[in-house]
């Protein structure tokens, strides 16, 4: 039989296989492997819920055009928005960070003050981490802490047919925002004395430099009392993650184009890229919304709401999961946004 590569495998083939032999030891994981966040048990009204990313120089980040302070602030957000996928509260963080000789201590402080400042945005503490030597760049690594309520909580599965896929925001800046960045990278490299042209593009390349994790619309969820049946960060594009939450629920799902919420900008500077504004939302990724759903009893409370666009439904899984285009037509749903390997 032919050895399978860790590219043929992919991100979610690879932790599928290192964790096929995981055995559960203590009585206090309520879940582990397989969702946003690890899921512990606290006390009897909350679980702690714990995630982790790692970032490398070079893979997750290019410090061409990304400044540390900047870095530091997206570390967090990224972390702290898979609590708010599970519906919780994040209370703490801790920071890993291997760093070469070629970075300097203001170029050390410039990554905290961005971490700090997000630390302030989201009323998180940072608690401890480790540091070390590096001889391949700058590693960052970030563990975020937070409780939620039992009753609240909510995971990728937990849907029922018919139930409404909603999600926060728009989506497609930040992938675009990578493609200007990306742009102005090459004409620098080309030619170090032509300064990049960044004026008219502030909205896609703060969203890929600097997404905030949507702490309102947990407080929105809370307000209304509306606990989602099933949520997910949007980090690797919508079609990863609808593909994510189908397959929790073992359900199968109908997206609409026409739905699919986008930033005039995205709609306005796509074409530049010869890409079209659906791709940026399907495939692009780092947005950092929420896709989530409801009931349709809920989601009377949540119709009409300026933070949410309804895309799509749950179906049965022998449906599949489809993308109806704008004549009405069905396409398979696929994810092509980022490969880890």
């Amino acid at each position: 039989m032919e050895e399978k590569s860790i590219e043929t495998l992919g991100e979610f083939g690879l932790i599928d296989h290192l964790t096929r032999n995981s055995k559960q030891f203590s009585s206090s994981t309520h879940l582990g492997i397989g969702d946003d966040c690890a899921v512990l048990m606290a006390n009897d009204e909350e679980h702690l819920l714990v995630s982790k990313e790692l970032l490398l120089e070079g893979i997750h980040f290019d410090l061409t055009y990304v400044p540390l302070s900047h870095l530091g602030f997206k570390a967090i957000s990224a972390s702290i928005s898979d609590i708010y996928a599970m519906n919780g509260k994040p209370t703490q963080v801790l920071v890993g960070l291997g760093v070469s000789s070629r970075f300097t201590l203001e170029a050390v402080d410039s990554l905290y003050e961005g971490i700090h400042r997000a630390a302030a945005m989201y009323g998180v503490d940072l608690v401890g981490g480790d540091t070390t030597s590096s001889v391949s760049g700058l590693t960052l690594s970030v563990t975020v802490l937070g409780t939620v309520a039992k009753g609240k909580i909510t995971y990728r599965k937990g849907a029922s047919v018919n139930d409404i896929l909603l999600v926060s925001g728009d989506l497609g800046r930040a992938y675009l925002g990578l493609q200007v960045l990306e742009r102005e990278k090459a004409v620098f490299m080309a030619n170090p004395t032509i300064q990049p042209e960044l004026d008219d593009f502030d909205f896609l390349v703060k969203k890929q430099l600097m997404p905030e994790a949507r702490k309102d619309v947990v407080e929105v969820f809370a307000a209304l009392g509306i606990t989602p049946t099933s949520m997910i960060d949007i980090s690797d594009g919508l079609a990863s993650e609808a593909l994510h939450l189908c397959k929790a629920s073992a359900l199968g799902c109908v997206l609409f184009e026409n739905k699919i919420p986008y930033h005039e900008d995205v709609v306005l500077n796509a074409e530049t890229f010869g890409l079209a504004p659906l791709t940026c939302a399907m495939n692009g990724g780092e947005d950092y919304e929420l896709l989530f759903s409801v009931s349709p009893i809920d989601y009377e409370k949540l119709k009409g709401n300026p933070h949410f666009t309804p895309i799509g439904y749950f179906t049965d899984r022998h449906v599949g999961c489809k993308l109806q285009d704008n004549q009405g037509a069905l396409h398979e749903i696929t994810a092509q946004g980022w490969r880890h390997f």
